[in-house]
């Protein structure tokens, strides 16, 4: 029970409000590149606090994507389309401390919660975050919010919406795909968010370019080789056998 509220508190609680406050204040896009550190901090903290034999194909993937995920973050900026606004540069860390504790929590569910239920897990550990949750809200007088502004409204259920699909949900399939896949192979479903994006963008009627293409895919050889099962040479003895 303990593992699976600090799976609550560094998973999803903390995080959320380190992203909230530093989102608000810094460019989407650099948030995004360091969004994209989960996998990294999932490589160094197992290394380092969980002992974890990382083989170096699967470090060079994880590395590769992440490469592939910069240039196209980047890449309206190369050929003019856009510009990154460096204000605020010190809410940058508030980021980069929610992927070491995504790092954190992904190695704690994959080591001491594998063999759990994953729909019980999510169901404990958010419930475990209405409490705390609760008290926050109490704290920032949501009440007094004028509810008879359709624009209150609206926040209150995007909020909701956030909380059932990007918590709730997303929560019960992150546990099942560490339980199915591993922790380090869940973390890499950071590398599919640019994917996501530009499916919309390209529905919405946006260009797709050349470079996002390449860049595209950059990470799927990344995450490919991440993943890829090496083969066991044959020995003599398998041959004879």
């Amino acid at each position: 029970m303990g593992t699976v509220i600090l799976s609550a508190v560094f998973g999803n609680l903390i995080p959320a409000f380190l992203f909230a406050g530093a989102m608000t204040k810094i460019d989407g896009s650099l948030g995004g590149i360091l969004n994209s550190l989960t996998p990294i901090c999932v490589v160094v903290i197992g290394i380092l606090f969980f002992k974890d034999k990382i083989k170096a194909q699967k470090i060079t993937g994880v590395i590769i994507g992440f490469i592939g995920l910069v240039l196209l973050t980047i890449s309206p900026v190369l050929i003019g389309e856009k510009n990154i606004s460096f204000d605020n540069m010190n809410y940058l860390f508030l980021i980069l401390g929610a992927t070491l504790l995504y790092g954190l929590n992904v190695n704690m569910v994959s080591h001491y919660l594998k063999g759990l239920n994953p729909i019980h897990v999510a169901t404990v550990s958010l419930a475990f975050m209405t409490i705390p949750a609760g008290i926050i809200l109490w704290q920032q007088d949501v009440t007094q919010l004028d509810f008879h502004k359709i624009e209150v409204r609206y926040a209150v259920m995007a909020s909701a919406g956030l909380g059932v699909l990007g918590s709730a949900i997303a929560t019960a399939l992150f546990y099942i795909l560490v339980q199915k896949a591993g922790g380090l192979f869940a973390s890499l479903v950071t590398y599919g968010i640019p994917f996501i994006a530009l499916f919309w963008g390209f529905l919405d009627n946006e260009k797709i370019s050349v470079i996002e293409i390449v860049c595209l895919m950059i990470i799927l050889f990344g995450v490919y080789l991440a993943n890829r099962s090496e083969k066991k040479k044959a020995t003599p003895a398998d041959v004879a056998s």
